[in-house]
């Protein structure tokens, strides 16, 4: 078994192609900015982020139609280094929720909201220290 992307289903599709593309800098698979789906995966790695318009599996499933509420997913992506990382994507109009802080003695992180509320964490792993 391997896993293939973990998909986040969306209201405002649009808004969240925009983020994970032009904000998070994440690769597009096929430029689909409409929808109803698009799979994006980082510049190393194998793993990918996917959005799914809500109201799409709302008829495949009949159900899933209401907008979800509180915080339902988190997303996490490492990259090499927090701090200019977060410079980047606060100038294309990403808003850091916390950090870049440590969160324990191996990682520093950062968190910020997609346009659906989905949680994303930014992580720096550091070396051991001692």
């Amino acid at each position: 078994m391997e896993l293939a992307q973990v998909r986040l289903l969306v209201s405002d599709f649009a808004a969240c192609y925009r983020f994970y593309a032009d904000v998070l800098g994440l690769k597009p698979q096929s430029g689909a900015g409409d929808g109803p789906y698009e799979k994006f995966s980082p510049a190393v790695g194998s793993a990918g982020i996917a959005l799914q318009d809500r109201e799409m599996m709302a008829r495949v499933l009949g159900e899933l139609g209401d907008a979800a509420m509180g915080h339902r997913s988190l997303v996490v992506l490492r990259v090499d280094d927090l701090d200019a990382y977060c410079e980047r994507i606060v100038s294309r109009g990403a808003t850091l929720l916390h950090g870049p802080a440590p969160m324990t003695d191996r990682m520093r992180v950062a968190h910020l909201k997609d346009p659906e509320g989905n949680l994303v964490e930014l992580q720096e792993w550091l070396l051991l220290r001692g």
